[in-house]
């Protein structure tokens, strides 16, 4: 049996399935979810960028919701059959968008802290090379370059599930660890992932 979690079978996705079942055949649309996603995303964004340690707690609470909405929308999709392209650009760019701002806030809301200025400049570089990795992973699985995901998880958690740690980094004081490495390798896997796309374009070319 493999130790690699495949495509919707992590832990979090089989939560998720549990909770949306209920809204199967309900007037709740998958959209509906990625617009309470892209909500109480921004809404966490917000929250930890006042640099308020109440705030910076309440923020992962947010948080929490939001990962859990991220995962919810794709699951109620699936079980009702009602997936759509412009759900699933809708639900990219959302999540794009919120987890690269996310990384900013933080920098910004530790401005306060013993980072002092560096935060923002470290939220800067953190949140661009976490689009940056983001977006060429998609290429790289829309070239057909890999069988799953551009980055697979293990026993039984997706790679992105990382996401999830960010609620409890937040109440444990932990964010001016997670930023920095997060400006380190947002960029690492950004560069990475671009070679490896370079690689699969050229490995494919005839000749």
């Amino acid at each position: 049996m493999s130790i690699y979690t495949q495509p919707h079978t992590s832990w979090t996705h089989r939560l998720t399935r549990m909770m949306v079942r209920p809204l199967v055949g309900t007037p709740v649309t998958p959209n509906h979810l990625t617009t309470a996603r892209l909500i109480t995303g921004l809404a966490s964004c917000a929250a930890f960028a006042v640099g308020d340690a109440q705030w910076t707690v309440w923020g992962g609470v947010i948080w929490l919701i939001s990962c859990l909405l991220d995962r919810a929308d794709g699951e109620l999709a699936r079980l009702g059959n009602s997936s759509s392209p412009f759900g699933h650009l809708y639900d990219t760019i959302c999540d794009l968008s919120v987890n690269a701002l996310m990384f900013l806030a933080i920098g910004i809301g530790l401005r306060t802290s013993w980072l002092g200025e560096a935060g923002p400049l470290l939220g800067l570089l953190a949140s661009a090379g976490v689009l940056a990795a983001s977006i060429l992973s998609a290429k790289l699985e829309a070239a057909g370059a890999v069988e799953t995901k551009a980055y697979v998880g293990i026993l039984g958690f997706d790679f992105d599930d990382a996401l999830y740690l960010f609620a409890p980094a937040a109440w444990f004081g932990l964010f001016p660890y997670i930023l920095i490495g997060a400006a380190i390798g947002g960029p690492f896997f950004a560069i990475l992932t671009a070679v490896r796309l370079r690689a699969a374009r050229v490995g494919s070319r005839p000749g």
